[in-house]
């Protein structure tokens, strides 16, 4: 069972899963999660951390920090040495936190909520990335990246005020990151759930409720107009929690598709309102695990084979140099993955989750130089 929208507002119930459709030409395109979301704050904050007793390095997250603009541009450069068969380069989707922990602000007397910081006044507290905002823009300009919504926070600020109130061990642990301006490390610390979702909850009521999820997402979205001059047309709920009620909320602010997280190997459909959600089907994330380029073409290879796009997904970290290089790697894995499937696929295209939008309810898409036909058909889901 799926959700559906009920009418113009968003509003939906659970049906059938509708028809999944298939495409006549190979489509690839990138979702990239996490973009703006702050970390450990770089070496020092790591050495903070450590010397607060906190054994750092024992997995990837540990390492996870905020990218750099040199570390935008560095991927706006692989990319732009790539190109489809109509002469379009590969554009990634990048989802973007649009706050992050206000850290001094939390700390204030008498202050009872967890204070944010939005991404359009900068970065909280030490935090320092000398022309960040301006390296996404040039890239979104230059049509390398587009940019979507991934959320407000990435937590679940309900379920860090509740252990921050009991002032127990969760709660000391909330504080010895936030003194050296790190909001968290999800690994080591579960319980903080993604931000429309609270695990330590029994199931029914692990989603907050609609209006609690329609004013964190109005507000993300206010965020993001007043960054991109644009508003959200494509979101990924963090952790990929989502329900009825976040794509009733995502509905009302204008996106219209909804990016699903991998394990389905299922087409992108249509709901009966307009909606269109899309589901990954590879994964690069070599900062987590070894990736092989022949291994990666093969999987793309089975999605063309079935008329799906490829949707692959790519979360920051890999791309971030400052507490430990993954960018290199990443890149030059990256590079050698789209030489393999351009030399593959001669007619290949890359597209956006926007022309994918097109693509589905009109057949085409704007390109380089002008509308390029993809055929579309819909079959029984795979589901």
């Amino acid at each position: 069972m799926i959700t559906r929208l009920r009418n113009a507002l968003g509003r939906v119930k659970k049906s059938a899963t509708p028809a999944a459709l298939r495409f006549d030409r190979p489509l690839v395109l990138f979702q990239s999660d996490d973009w703006g979301r702050v970390g450990v704050r770089d070496r020092e904050g790591w050495e903070e951390l450590r010397a607060a007793g906190l054994n750092l390095g024992e997995k990837p997250y540990d390492f996870y920090t905020l990218e750099t603009a040199e570390d935008v541009h560095a991927l706006g450069e692989v990319l732009k040495k790539h190109r489809d068969s109509t002469g379009r380069r590969p554009s990634m989707v990048m989802n973007f936190i649009m706050a992050n922990v206000d850290f001094d602000g939390c700390f204030e007397p008498g202050q009872k909520r967890i204070s944010l910081r939005p991404l359009t006044e900068g970065l909280p507290g030490k935090w320092r990335r000398p022309q960040l905002l301006e390296a996404y823009r040039q890239g979104i300009r230059e049509r390398l990246f587009y940019p979507a919504l991934h959320g407000l926070t990435h937590f679940c600020e309900r379920a860090i005020a509740r252990e921050l109130d009991t002032g127990e061990e969760r709660s000391e642990l909330v504080k010895k990151l936030w003194r050296a301006q790190t909001p968290y490390i999800h690994w080591r610390m579960p319980w903080i759930g993604y931000e429309y979702w609270d695990p330590e909850l029994r199931p029914a009521r692990r989603f907050l409720p609609v209006d609690d999820q329609r004013a964190a997402i109005k507000r993300a979205a206010g965020i993001f107009r007043d960054l991109f001059t644009t508003s959200p047309f494509s979101a990924c709920a963090p952790g990929y929690r989502a329900n009825a009620d976040s794509r009733t909320a995502w509905f009302e602010d204008g996106v219209r598709v909804v990016q699903n997280g991998p394990g389905e190997r299922t087409g992108p459909y249509l709901d009966e309102n307009g909606m269109l959600s899309t589901y990954r089907t590879v994964e690069i994330e070599p900062a987590m695990e070894r990736c092989d380029v022949e291994k990666l073409v093969t999987q793309v290879e089975e999605c063309f084979a079935g008329g799906l796009p490829a949707v692959i997904s790519i979360h920051s970290i890999n791309f971030h140099s400052t507490i430990q290089d993954f960018r290199t790697p990443t890149l030059k894995l990256l590079d050698e993955f789209l030489t393999a499937l351009e030399k593959k696929w001669p007619s290949l295209l890359y597209v956006h989750d926007a022309d994918l939008f097109s693509i589905a309810t009109e057949g085409a898409y704007a390109g380089e130089n002008g509308r390029v036909s993809v055929g579309v058909t819909s079959a029984g889901a795979s589901r």
